[in-house]
């Protein structure tokens, strides 16, 4: 009964966290993610001590939470997702993102080991370096009115592409971190299983899920295309896990197949209440495992320095040459737009520990990095943005189109 207690004295304390720390962030113009990640340090083990380090260890019951708490957080993502999205952005969206994944993860793996780590290390660290955060660029766009611009058209579009890129990576990169080195034949299989299960997953989900939505409303239970597109979430994410994929890979994929669904609209509304009660968990107990210590040494603050400037340098190159198609201007703002990781290099981080891949220190590093790019990208947007010629603008979508 104590041992019930204390996990239920470690939620109010987290979920009380969570909520102050979003609180202060968003007012200060910030990412609500950036201030639960802070909160997280404060009251983590190496701060205020308020979660003890046997309360947030892996397998833990805080530690499930969390997981559930980002499962469904890719779900909901995957479910503001259609296919048809991918086909709306044309051929720099496709650029800039691919650009945006191959630049920052050739780079990012190029340090890393240069820094010493195996090659399979380095490809799992330079995992963290890829994928854009596109919720924190997509407030921005939003809070300017410029979301009918080519260039917030081509961020958003490759942000998807780039999403989906890096998750894929993420499971190819996790399946070989059982090797000393790269086996080429093995990276080939994963590859291919990688790429059959999103593409079979993918398409003749989104396929099915559009021509039989209409059987989710047979059951009498009102909640039954939320709790059945849950249920398919849950199963995909344990699939996922089954052909070498991390298990937000199946959720995200499940969200994309529940985005086909007529019921769209009300299950993003259903959502809500699970994401804010559960989200926070996660990335208040990531911030909760970073040890402060290891910034106390110049060696770790000079890692988390390089580290920063090549996650912001790359991505900027890879969404700046992959846009060039809309101008020197047009192509610095998709580069900008680019630049944050916000909660994915957060996922990757925590998945790279919990595997024991990452020391703490780089844990640390890579949490830090993925929080910095996310302060520092929406100011110098928003920048670019108010001082940049109006005639960058598209014609706004029909209904139909839009989604």
């Amino acid at each position: 009964m104590h041992h019930g207690a204390d996990i239920l004295l470690a939620l109010f304390v987290i979920f009380v966290a969570a909520q102050i720390g979003a609180e202060i962030a968003q007012r200060l113009k910030l990412p609500g993610v950036v201030g639960e990640i802070v909160a997280g340090c404060a009251i983590g083990p190496s701060a205020l001590g308020l979660v003890a380090v046997d309360q947030i260890a892996a397998g833990t019951p805080l530690d499930v939470l969390a997981e559930i708490g980002v499962v469904l957080l890719l779900f909901a993502v995957g479910l503001e997702t259609r296919l048809a999205d991918l086909k709306q952005v044309g051929r720099s969206a496709f650029l800039v993102g691919v650009l945006g994944v191959v630049v920052p993860f050739v780079l990012g793996a190029l340090w890393a080991h240069g820094s010493g780590f195996a090659w399979t290390k380095s490809m799992f660290i330079a995992a963290a370096f890829v994928a854009t955060s596109a919720g924190i660029t997509a407030r921005v766009l939003q809070e300017l009115g410029v979301l009918t611009r080519i260039e917030s058209r081509v961020i958003l579009g490759a942000a998807v592409i780039d999403d989906i890129l890096a998750m894929l990576l993420l499971g190819v990169v996790t399946s070989l971190q059982g090797g000393e080195g790269v086996n080429i034949g093995g990276l080939v299989m994963v590859l291919v299983q990688a790429v059959g299960f999103v593409a079979v997953i993918g398409w003749v989900g989104t396929k099915v899920m559009r021509r039989r939505a209409a059987w989710l409303d047979r059951p009498i239970n009102p909640l039954s295309p939320l709790t059945i597109a849950l249920a398919i979430c849950l199963g995909l994410a344990y699939l996922s896990t089954q052909f070498g994929l991390a298990a937000i890979i199946g959720a995200f994929l499940a969200g994309m197949i529940a985005s086909e669904m007529h019921q769209r609209e009300e299950l993003e509304h259903q959502m809500q209440p699970l994401l804010a009660l559960l989200t926070p968990f996660f990335f208040v107990i990531t911030g909760a495992k970073i040890d402060l210590g290891v910034f106390t040494s110049a060696a770790a603050l000079w890692m988390l320095l390089v580290v920063t400037v090549i996650a912001i340098v790359s991505k900027l190159a890879g969404g700046f040459l992959g846009a060039l198609s809309l101008g020197r201007r047009g192509a610095m703002i998709v580069g900008v737009g680019m630049v944050p990781r916000g909660e994915v290099g957060v996922v990757i981080a925590s998945l790279g520990l919990a595997a024991g891949v990452f020391s703490n220190q780089t844990y640390a590093v890579i949490v830090a990095m993925s929080l910095l790019t996310s302060i520092v990208t929406p100011p110098v947007l928003s920048m670019l943005l108010k001082n940049a010629p109006e005639a960058a603008t598209v014609t706004p979508p029909s209904d139909s189109a839009a989604h």
